[in-house]
C-alpha cells in the first residue's frame, strides 16, 4: 500500500503540514509515502496508491481559486500555484473506492463556517471519490503564517496514525 499525498501551498504553511504528515508515514517505511504539488500532481491516480491524501490553505471559507491566489500574491505569497486542489479535483479521473483525506491550513477564527479541508472532501466525493472524508485542520498564527507552535508535530503524528491504520509497505494488501 502506497500514499499520495497532494498539496497546494502559497506561504509554505501547507507544504510544511504535507511534509510533516509525509515523515510520520514514512517513519519506519521510507518508500509509503510520495509527496507532489497540486500544479504537478497526476490525473490519473496510480494503481498502487492505496490512500489518498489532499490538502490546501483555506482561502475565503474554501479552496482556494485563481482570484483568491492572485490575493495572496499581493500578501507576499512565496509560491506561485498555478492550479490549486479545486482545479485538480475537477480534472482527476475518480477512483470511487480509495480512501481519500483530506486537510487544511487556516487561521483560528471564531464561528468560521468553511474549510478547504471540508470543500474539498465534499468535491472529491461530488467527483466520484465516495471515500473521501474531511480529516483535519492546521492553525496559522495569520495569513501568511507562520503555523502555530506544535502544529508541525500534530502533523506528524497524524501522518503515524494514519501509516499505522494502514499498512503502508509496498505490495501490501489495501485496508484501513
Amino acid at each position: 500500500m502506497k500514499a499520495l499525498i497532494i498539496h497546494e501551498s502559497l506561504f509554505g504553511n501547507t507544504k510544511g503540514v504535507a511534509e510533516a504528515i509525509k515523515r510520520g508515514l514514512t517513519r519506519d517505511k521510507p518508500d509509503a509515502a510520495s509527496l507532489v504539488r497540486s500544479d504537478e500532481a497526476p490525473g490519473v491516480i496510480p494503481e498502487e496508491v492505496s490512500l489518498l491524501i489532499v490538502g490546501g490553505p483555506t482561502h475565503a471559507f474554501s479552496m482556494t481559486r485563481e482570484s483568491t491566489r492572485q490575493d495572496a500574491r499581493t500578501k507576499g505569497a512565496k509560491e506561485h500555484v498555478r492550479l490549486g486542489i479545486r482545479e485538480w479535483v475537477e480534472a482527476v479521473v475518480p477512483r470511487p473506492e480509495l480512501p481519500v483525506l483530506t486537510f487544511d491550513t487556516r487561521v483560528k477564527v471564531r464561528l468560521m463556517p468553511g474549510s478547504a479541508a471540508k470543500s474539498a472532501a465534499k468535491a472529491l466525493r461530488a467527483r466520484g471519490f465516495r471515500r473521501a472524508e474531511q480529516g483535519e485542520t492546521f492553525w496559522v498564527a495569520d495569513t501568511d503564517g507562520p503555523l502555530n507552535e506544535g502544529e508541525l508535530e500534530r502533523a506528524e503524528a497524524w501522518g503515524e496514525e494514519l501509516g499505522a491504520r494502514a499498512d503502508l509497505r509496498p505490495g501490501a494488501p489495501a485496508g484501513r
